[in-house]
């Protein structure tokens, strides 16, 4: 009986189809099948954060990729100065940290909450055991951030092709 009811609460529970419905609504979800949205869902950690409220900051160890379901979050960087440096800020939709899910290195910039924040997080362990128990949903996900990486660099590429020559 106890299977039935979370069976049932697999299908029923309002959350859970609301975390669905939003993980389907993004590019680097939208090739996961139904059925294995589902497992994605049940892998990822929820939290809220308030504004103001540190997420990570520079130099924390990465351990997860976050995806901001509301709110804003507001990422920085420490200067040369010591000043903080304003890289992006980051809406609702748009994910961060996604390094972490590669290797586990520092963070290279500091993320804060600019107000109430509700974040999806995917830890890199859970993703490497979608890897070995549900390979076609990592493997996806990993081919995704694939893509993405390979834009931003190429998006460097051209960002420091424009800039003038150093002749110094």
């Amino acid at each position: 009986m106890n299977g039935l009811k979370a069976l049932k609460r697999w299908f029923i529970d309002p959350q859970f189809s609301r975390k669905k419905g939003f993980l389907r609504s993004l590019e680097i979800f939208k090739d996961i099948r139904d059925r294995d949205l589902g497992q994605l869902v049940a892998a990822l950690h929820t939290r809220s954060y308030r504004e103001g409220e540190v997420i990570f900051v520079e130099g924390d160890i990465g351990r997860a990729l976050f995806i901001l379901e509301s709110g804003s979050v507001a990422l920085t960087r420490l200067g040369a100065n010591g000043k903080k440096t304003p890289l992006y800020t980051l809406k609702p939709g748009d994910f961060f940290g996604e390094m972490a899910l590669l290797e586990s290195l520092p963070r290279t910039a500091t993320a804060t909450a600019t107000e109430k924040t509700h974040l999806h997080l995917l830890y890199k362990s859970k993703l490497d055991a979608l890897l070995l128990t549900q390979p076609r949903i990592g493997v996806t996900i990993m081919s995704h951030l694939a893509r993405l990486l390979s834009a931003r660099l190429r998006h460097m590429n051209v960002d420091k092709a424009l800039l003038p020559a150093n002749n110094g």
